[in-house]
């Protein structure tokens, strides 16, 4: 659910940015048990960053 009101969203959904107006993200994980920017990992690292995957787990049944 969203916290924006009807609105609000189509004033969001309006927002169109060009190349130039973008900037970069910075991407950061937890590694060893820190946090670090995925950037200062070295090229293989990046790869296997890149392969992860994501899942939700399931509720029990009652």
């Amino acid at each position: 659910m969203s916290h924006f009101s009807t609105p609000e969203q189509a004033a969001l959904a309006a927002v169109q940015l060009t190349d130039d107006e973008r900037q970069p993200c910075e991407v950061w994980t937890r590694v060893m048990g820190y946090h670090r920017p995925v950037a200062s990992f070295n090229t293989g690292k990046q790869g296997e960053h890149a392969e992860r995957r994501f899942f939700a787990e399931q509720r029990p049944t009652p």
